[in-house]
């Protein structure tokens, strides 16, 4: 997919297809390439994807955290001259899409999150005590899934060389933290706008419990669970994530 990317007016992004927009954010670890399922899929059906790449590593320090991150993706919305979007975001892009609705209500016509931050995560601790070791990164990054065949060598490797990149390091830190500190809990159940909550019966990242709590915050949502399936659903089970996103569609008229 980098070969596909646009590179206008300070950002850097993907974008295919036309009709309804759909903004999909990645999470802190997580490339453009991990949303090529729902890319392929969305655009043979009247759905323009539009994948930015947030600036987790470009940014000076203070602003590396998620409310700068949400002001930044208000910024491409507005450079790109689009409204009533739809926001998809998984993990920390879930953290984002949640906030910029919260901000922005008159913008987003409907919000899908999948294994989101924002109320509880599980992490790494507090930093990568065997950053150098390839392989407890590589053990680290198969935790993220159900099935560990999925964290591919591509993935292990540009995860150890992030960790292994000090000031890659200290950004991803930074990012985690305000993650933790930015809890949501108390802004949900204000936020009306429809949303799918998609979430992984076995992430262990952001436990099911999590997204059984978002479910009972948001007044507006839907819960779909998949099985066999860790933190990053659109990757382990493609197929059955855009047939969930589909229907919610349709249900919501969207």
């Amino acid at each position: 997919m980098e070969n596909q990317l646009i590179e206008k007016k300070g950002y850097r992004y993907v974008a295919e297809g036309t009709g309804q927009p759909i903004i999909i954010l990645h999470g802190l670890m997580g490339g453009l390439s991990n949303f090529e399922g729902v890319m392929s899929y969305f655009t043979q059906h009247n759905y323009q994807i539009i994948i930015p790449e947030l600036p987790v590593y470009d940014r000076p320090l203070l602003q590396t955290n998620v409310k700068d991150f949400a002001e930044y993706l208000h910024g491409f919305i507005t450079f790109m001259e689009l409204n009533n979007v739809v926001l998809l975001g998984n993990s920390l892009g879930g953290h984002i899409g949640l906030l910029y609705t919260k901000l922005h209500p008159e913008m987003v016509k409907g919000l899908i999150i999948t294994g989101s931050s924002g109320l509880y995560e599980n992490s790494m601790g507090d930093g990568y005590p065997k950053r150098g070791d390839y392989d407890y990164i590589k053990a680290k990054s198969e935790e993220v899934f159900y099935d560990p065949k999925v964290a591919t060598k591509q993935i292990v490797d540009e995860v150890f060389e992030t960790v292994n990149d000090r000031k890659k390091l200290v950004k991803t830190l930074a990012v985690a933290k305000s993650a933790i500190r930015h809890n949501m809990s108390k802004d949900l159940p204000n936020m009306s706008t429809p949303t799918a909550i998609i979430w992984g019966a076995q992430d262990q990242v952001t436990p099911p419990n999590v997204a059984d709590e978002f479910h009972k915050l948001l007044p507006n949502s839907t819960l779909y669970w998949i099985d066999k399936c860790g933190h990053a659903p659109m990757m382990e089970h493609p197929d059955r994530f855009n047939q969930i996103v589909m229907e919610w569609f349709q249900n919501c008229q969207i």
